[in-house]
């Protein structure tokens, strides 16, 4: 069985004034079926398997939907409506909610912060869709909830690798960003923490388990 080190270990808490979590691949183990999701709506909109290879979709994580299908409509020359590929992208993953399960190494730390902690969920996901992806694994939003707020792409004008969404959460949380501390899986929100001038954690090396296309 695989030892991973201990994620609260690995920052101070008394050094930040909020966390901001992301959703996918950080607090849920959702990944592998939000890529699931896109093959088989692409496969039903192409006609054929795409190009979306898994390698690919993982350095995409955060993005929105509707900037994941323009990026494929440029890379490979497909001429894919974007908001509807988006729609039913996001409507296949919802078919196929009962399959994800907690990430408990990063649930931990969440609850660990106490009651009292600001803290927030910032995903590149839908705000319906990451809400539903936090009931499913028990995490409630409000203010009085270990979650205070839910800020999802939709909410932003433009999402990661952009530093909207972050900053917009730590006015929410009434933090400056530099006292905030986040938390994610990849690539564009790590671009997006650094470029909003926040601290973050790459919460991958933490994990005993993890998809192997994920560890890029």
């Amino acid at each position: 069985m695989t030892t991973a080190p201990n994620l609260s270990s690995a920052f101070d808490r008394h050094a930040y004034d909020g966390f901001i979590f992301d959703c996918d691949g950080t607090l849920a183990d959702s990944m592998p079926l939000h890529y699931r999701a896109w093959s088989e709506t692409l496969a039903l909109k192409l006609g054929r398997p795409s190009d979306f290879t898994e390698s690919l979709f993982y350095r995409c994580g955060g993005m929105p939907p509707r900037q994941i299908v323009q990026r494929l409509n440029q890379s490979f020359g497909y001429h894919l409506p974007v908001e509807e590929t988006a729609h039913e992208k996001e409507m296949r993953f919802l078919e196929l909610l009962s399959g994800i399960s907690p990430i408990p190494e990063v649930i931990h730390v969440l609850h660990s912060l106490g009651p009292g902690a600001r803290v927030a969920v910032a995903s590149g996901g839908l705000t319906d869709i990451v809400r539903a992806t936090l009931e499913f694994i028990g995490i409630k939003v409000g203010p009085n909830e270990p979650v205070k707020f839910l800020v999802g792409s939709d909410q932003v004008e433009r999402g990661k690798p952009h530093p909207d969404l972050f900053l917009h959460t730590a006015e929410l949380l009434e933090v400056e960003p530099e006292r905030c501390l986040v938390f994610e899986d990849a690539e564009p929100g790590f671009i997006a923490a650094e470029a909003a001038g926040m601290a973050h954690i790459d919460v991958r090396p933490f994990r005993a388990t993890i998809s192997v296309a994920a560890r890029y």
